[in-house]
Parts: structure tokens; C-alpha cells; sequence
């Protein structure tokens, strides 16, 4: 028997077209019609960084956190799933997110990793003492210049310095 040719044309997956994080943010911008520098200018991301992250030029980007954070911005404004789009950074740089801190005792904390309230309190005892000092200089010539009045001094000896 003779069967019949059929014309089959796989259609191309979609999934494809949109596996990569770049293509993915390209195509929402496009779909927005948004150019490179109205992005740039809205984000304050430089347009060659937008350029390179929809180009997957991961050398040219920063790492780790700021990366991260230059494709949330650059999903929140293009309103796509900022998750999603998270993920897919995520499998194609490695984890990005930032590494939780985990402290396993107060022991493994260092000297300079203590709290300063257990420091002594240095009070400023040398300048208290430098400007009584010269308050009673000043005092001292005040009277034996004679520029303060003899009611003023309740000692004998002060009226004695004046002259």
C-alpha cells in the first residue's frame, strides 16, 4: 500500500526561544517597544549593561548581587515574573543570591567583632581641667587689674591682689 505523503513541518518549540535569560528580556522589551536607551535612561543602568545582559555577556556584567539585582529591576520594568526570571539567571550564572550568615557561637566571633559597650568610657577629664585652669587665669587678672568690684570679693586675700 501506498500511503500518502503528509507535509509535516515540526513546529519550532517554544520553550527554546525563551529558555535563555536574554532572549527572554529582549523579547519583552521588543514586545514593549522599548529601545535600549529608553530603558537605560528609566532603569540608570548604562546601555551597554542592557545590551550585554540581553546578550549574555556575563564578563562584561557585574556578579553576584548586583546582577541580580540589575535583572529584578529590569523585570520589574518590563512587568514580567521577576522570579521566574530569577530562576533563570539562577541556572544559567550559577546562585546569585546572597549567602545567609551563619553564626554557630559567640566564640567564633573575633576581638573586633565585639560590642563597644563593654569598652571603659574615656571621659574628657584633660580638657576640663585645661579650660578651669584658664578660667582662673583670666580670673586672677581680672582682679589685680582691678576690673572687677570689691563687693565681688568675699576673701580678703583677692582684695589684697588688687591694686
Amino acid at each position: 500500500m501506498i500511503q500518502p505523503l503528509r507535509n509535516e513541518v515540526e513546529p519550532a518549540p517554544v520553550a527554546d526561544t525563551f529558555m535563555n535569560l536574554g532572549s527572554t528580556l529582549k523579547a519583552l522589551r521588543e514586545a514593549k517597544e522599548l529601545s535600549l536607551g529608553d530603558v537605560s535612561a528609566r532603569l540608570k543602568y548604562s546601555g551597554r549593561q542592557i545590551e550585554a545582559l540581553e546578550s549574555e555577556q556575563w564578563d562584561s556584567l557585574p556578579t553576584g548581587v548586583s546582577l541580580r539585582g540589575l535583572v529584578r529591576n529590569y523585570g520589574r520594568f518590563l512587568d514580567a515574573n521577576t522570579d521566574a526570571l530569577l530562576s533563570m539567571l539562577d541556572s544559567q550564572v550559577g546562585p546569585t543570591a546572597a549567602k545567609p550568615v551563619a553564626v554557630s557561637s559567640p566564640a567564633a566571633f573575633g576581638a573586633a567583632d565585639v560590642s563597644l559597650q563593654n569598652d571603659p568610657v574615656h571621659r574628657p577629664w584633660g580638657w576640663f581641667i585645661i579650660i578651669l585652669l584658664l578660667l582662673l587665669v583670666a580670673a586672677f587678672y581680672a582682679i589685680e587689674r582691678g576690673w572687677v568690684p570689691n563687693s565681688w570679693l568675699i576673701f580678703d586675700w583677692l582684695k589684697s591682689l588688687k591694686k
